[in-house]
């Protein structure tokens, strides 16, 4: 189990840093960061690495930056001033080694999760082995696909470094910032993985919204990302639609969206227990004429309930 420890607080050119004391056991340990903006609020993670990566009778040092966002999802890296990587034979990276290894990283479920290294490599030397085949039910090809040639054993330490133990520990330490307005914040980001977190804090299993949340999650239904949309309005309770205030805005929002999205509106008002009010049900009525097949059938159920 790891545990964190705030060490201290030191300015940046955002705002300043907070630094986590992260001991994953008795001999390994490191500081992870949190950028602040001038406000106090958390803005991100990193960390500035130090790694030996050792090849046949050799280490040598890897200095990196990770940085993830507020949940512990990955999301680039660079190098320090001055600091190059190599491969095996001391080749530095090419410019497309560079962007290989940001792909490599931002696949959170690469190959190297269910493998260990010896897996990969041939034994005493950094190249790629045909037991993988064996090992992964993979294609030698497919693995060269996904490891930078010279550098597998670089690839592999760094990616267990970006989805490795500390991640959870992000997690801890966002959830000591939770606050009303940081909810509202993740719920208006574009980060996917924010608008998530944040629903599952303001709405109950039974989908009831806090009401202070509301706008936040009409604005989600209404909004151009249709994958979270659809979870948001099959997520909501019943209640969240039983005025004709929000019915009348749930029309609005249905004329303005895509098909999907308005397949699933329906869907919601004819499986769930919600009594349409007379203004909503003239509007589905009168969208009869201009409707397909699926519209109609799901309308007309609509229309039919007591």
């Amino acid at each position: 189990m790891l545990l964190f420890s705030l060490c201290c607080n030191s300015p940046n050119r955002e705002g300043r840093i907070r630094e986590y004391k992260i001991t994953e056991n008795d001999t390994l340990s490191y500081t992870l960061k949190l950028a602040l903006d001038e406000k106090g609020q958390p803005q991100y993670f990193f960390r500035n690495i130090f790694t030996p990566v050792c090849y046949t009778n050799e280490c040598k040092p890897v200095y990196i930056n990770f940085y993830w966002d507020l949940l512990g999802n990955y999301e680039r890296y660079d190098l320090p001033e001055g600091k190059v990587l190599t491969k095996v034979d001391h080749d530095e990276f090419k410019e497309e080694d560079y962007q290989k290894l940001q792909d490599i990283l931002a696949q959170n479920n690469s190959i190297f999760a269910d493998l260990k290294m010896e897996d990969l490599i041939a034994k005493g030397t950094d190249n790629l082995t045909d037991s993988v085949d064996a090992k992964a039910g993979a294609t030698l090809k497919t693995i060269k696909n996904q490891v930078i040639d010279g550098a597998v054993y670089t690839c592999y330490t760094l990616w267990h470094i970006a989805y490795g133990k500390a991640v959870p520990e992000m997690q801890k330490i966002i959830e000591t910032y939770s606050s009303d307005a940081l909810l509202h914040r993740f719920l208006e980001s574009k980060n996917h993985h924010y608008q998530y977190w944040a629903m599952a804090k303001v709405m109950d299993a039974g989908g009831t919204v806090k009401k202070p949340f509301e706008k936040d999650i009409e604005t989600i239904i209404a909004g151009k990302n249709g994958f979270i949309a659809k979870y948001a309005l099959q997520h909501v309770g019943n209640d969240f639609f039983k005025t004709e205030q929000r019915q009348n805005w749930l029309w609005e929002t249905y004329q303005k969206t895509g098909y999907a999205m308005q397949i699933a509106i329906l869907k919601k008002l004819d499986t769930g227990n919600i009594k349409t009010s007379n203004s909503l049900a003239a509007n589905l009525q009168s969208s009869l004429p201009n409707a397909n097949e699926e519209q109609t059938l799901l309308i007309q159920k609509i229309l039919q309930k007591p």
